[in-house]
């Protein structure tokens, strides 16, 4: 009787919690495909909502493809236009295990088409200027489009450049290597990935050295936090397999490993397990000489400085100093911003620690200032959520709170915080560190900081058809 009420919510378009999909996955391993079929995006259906306007959603990865889907439904007549250039969809939590060998760049890659329906107007454009003042963007291809409402969810963009010798078509080459970089669409010459063959390069060189192996990470808002340490792990892993070392140093801009208690204190323990890596905070990466191999890092710190009888207290005295470390692989994670078409415009936060950043309420997720307005993703200036699983719970929120708008109503729906980072600690376990505004919000029963292998296999092989099928369906 449970199975059956899974399947009928499934084939009634009703959204599923993750634990609802957890049981739907288990029941049989042609689960993903029988989804496909039964999840695809429904187009004109009965809705509760007879409101009208015309919605405009720009930018064509999760966020937007989510909150399309649910609009389309909750919609009776919907008039909704979506601006984004991509045909093609990267399933970017994947892009790790692409790098790790168990994914191939295929498993990740898929068309956009099937979840943008022929009711919906589709601009294959990027927007280059906001007017939301009138109403109105323009796109790069010099259309002009007008909207009642819009939904921003342009993502973010890397900034390789802004480190002093690098730049992003170096990436692959002089032993420099990252995950974030979009290169699998068309992958190596020989269908691999630059990140793929970084691994395989780094196990070469360690069995005849050890080498020095470098993983940085910089001191903006970054897609998913822990990347750099996942594939820190999964690199030292990568040579333990086959009895090979490294020295392995994480230099990261920040002052510690993770901002959660539990989880920084889990890593540490998964580092001491290691017994190869040396960590270096408030060390961010400014320049690499990519000929000689040399990072130069500005490091950040305090000294002690003369005694305050009145306070009782020393003296801290800022410092900071360039620190060069020789390498022999590097894996650079880049300084992000928000895209120059917010970030240029009245949208976006106009001072502040979130300058640039799309300027809404960090609960409604409604411009502070154009109620027409909602934004979702990467792009929203907000404390947490640069993952696809804040975007997820972003949807439902971002949809209820516009629809209202829609209806002359206040924004009710608020969200949480809530964000995950499967923090891959070895080839078999990752934490599954899930959190919001107030800290640690773990959807199951276990213990957060623990590393299971249970989530291993969910990240590997469940998370991927769920994302695909139910996610971008906005049926999760």
């Amino acid at each position: 009787m449970q199975h059956e009420d899974l399947w009928k919510k499934i084939k009634e378009h009703q959204e599923l919690s993750r634990r609802d999909a957890l049981k739907l996955m288990a029941l049989s391993p042609v689960a993903a495909s029988v989804l496909a079929s039964s999840a695809a995006p429904a187009s004109a259906q009965a809705a509760a909502s007879q409101a009208k306007g015309r919605v405009v959603i720009v930018g064509g990865g999760s966020g937007a493809l989510m909150v399309l889907a649910r609009l389309r439904r909750a919609l009776a007549n919907p008039d909704i236009t979506i601006i984004a250039p991509n045909e093609k969809h990267v399933y970017q939590p994947g892009q790790v295990f692409v790098a790790a060998g168990e994914y191939e760049p295929d498993d990740i890659i898929f068309d956009n088409t099937g979840y943008i329906g022929d009711d919906v107007n589709w601009i294959k454009d990027e927007v280059a200027m906001f007017n939301p003042d009138n109403n109105k963007l323009t796109t790069k291809g010099g259309k002009e489009v007008e909207y009642d409402y819009l939904v921003v969810a342009t993502g973010m963009q890397y900034h390789y450049e802004q480190i002093e010798g690098l730049s992003a078509d170096m990436i692959g080459q002089h032993g420099i290597s990252s995950v974030y970089l979009s290169d699998l669409a068309a992958g190596t010459a020989e269908g691999g990935t630059i990140t793929r063959d970084w691994f395989h390069a780094v196990r070469e060189a360690s069995k005849t050295s050890k080498p020095r192996v470098l993983f940085t990470q910089h001191s903006t808002p970054i897609k998913c936090g822990g990347a750099p340490q996942k594939m820190l792990y999964l690199c030292d892993d990568f040579l333990k397999r086959d009895k090979l070392s490294a020295d392995f140093i994480f230099a990261s801009a920040s002052e510690k490993l993770f901002g959660i208690p539990e989880i920084e204190t889990s890593l540490h323990k998964v580092q001491k397990g290691y017994g190869n890596i040396t960590n270096k905070f408030s060390h961010e990466l400014i320049r690499i000489d990519a000929e000689k191999k040399v990072a130069t890092f500005l490091h950040k710190y305090q000294v002690q400085g003369e005694y305050d009888k009145e306070y009782e207290e020393y003296e801290m005295i800022d410092k900071e100093e360039e620190v060069a470390i020789q390498y022999d692989f590097i894996h650079v994670s880049p300084p992000v911003a928000s895209v120059d078409a917010v970030a240029n415009s009245p949208l976006g936060w106009q001072k502040g620690n979130a300058k640039g950043w799309l300027e809404v309420d960090r609960e409604t997720l409604q411009h502070r200032r154009y109620k027409n307005v909602f934004g979702i993703g990467d792009v929203c200036g907000i404390p947490i959520g640069k993952t696809g699983g804040s975007a997820r719970h972003q949807g439902p929120i971002v949809v209820k709170n516009l629809i209202a708008a829609m209806e002359g109503k206040e924004a009710a729906e608020k969200f949480d915080g809530y964000t995950v980072c499967p923090l891959k600690v070895s080839y078999g376990e990752v934490i599954m560190a899930e959190f919001n505004y107030d800290g640690l919000a773990p959807s199951f029963p276990l213990d957060p900081a623990q590393p299971r292998w249970i989530w291993w296999i969910f990240d590997l092989y469940m998370l991927q058809p769920m994302y695909r099928y139910l996610m971008l369906n906005g049926l999760m």
